[in-house]
Parts: structure tokens; sequence; C-alpha cells
């Protein structure tokens, strides 16, 4: 269960994200229906640590391997969507692809759950 907490007119959200950088760029995901990027990741679940909510939602959303091979930041965002006021706080990881094929992939991933509003750029990091 993921853990998004309904307190007053908010919800707490923790998430883990994964910053992999290659050849100057930064993967990152979109909703093809909105015009805004989000770090790759997703909600960590109850007795979940973060660095394992990174894998498992790399493996489930792009169905790739990853390792984390540093630790960020803590970020804290507050931000309204879709009517609703979210508090967040996100565990962001180093991470890369630990397939060396993976490794070279330059071009835009599909999510492979068959969230076909979702998919995955490489954007320039300026």
């Amino acid at each position: 269960m993921d853990i998004t907490i309904d307190v007053e007119d908010y919800k707490l959200n923790i998430r883990a994200a994964g910053i992999m950088i290659h050849n100057g760029k930064i993967l990152v995901h979109r909703n093809i229906n909105s015009n805004h990027y989000a770090l790759i990741g997703g909600r960590v679940e109850i007795g979940e640590n973060s660095a394992d909510t990174i894998q498992r939602e790399i493996k489930e959303e792009l169905g790739k391997d990853i390792e984390i091979i540093g630790y960020i930041s803590t970020i804290e965002n507050f931000f309204e969507m879709k009517g609703s006021k979210y508090h967040e706080i996100m565990f962001v990881h180093k991470i890369e692809f630990t397939d060396e094929e993976d490794k070279k992939i330059e071009y835009t991933m599909k999510n492979v759950e068959g969230k076909e509003h979702l998919q995955y750029e490489w954007i320039e990091l300026e």
C-alpha cells in the first residue's frame, strides 16, 4: 500500500525518485496529457525503503533493472493537482541502468505497465 495519507485538506505523499544522467541529458517522465515533467519514480509502500522503491518502480514502469549509486537529497514539495492539495516528501537517489545495452538508450521509452499516457524522455540538463 502506497504511503499517501489524507490530512485535513491535504494529501501527504512519500515518494522516491531517481536521477539518471546520460550524455548531458536527464531521464524524466511526462503524462502526455499535461505540460509538466517529473523525476522518474513513485510512491513508497508501507514497510519499504526509498532505495527499494525506486528499483521496484523502474522495474514496473520500464521493465529495466537499476542500481543506486548515491543519495542526492530529500525534497519537500507543495502543489495542487486535479483539485487536491499535496504535501510531498521525496527521497532522491542517483541511479544507473545495470545492463550495458540499457545504458546506451537515448530514445523516448513507453510505460510497460500499460499506462499509455506516460512516457519517459531524455531532456537536456540545461
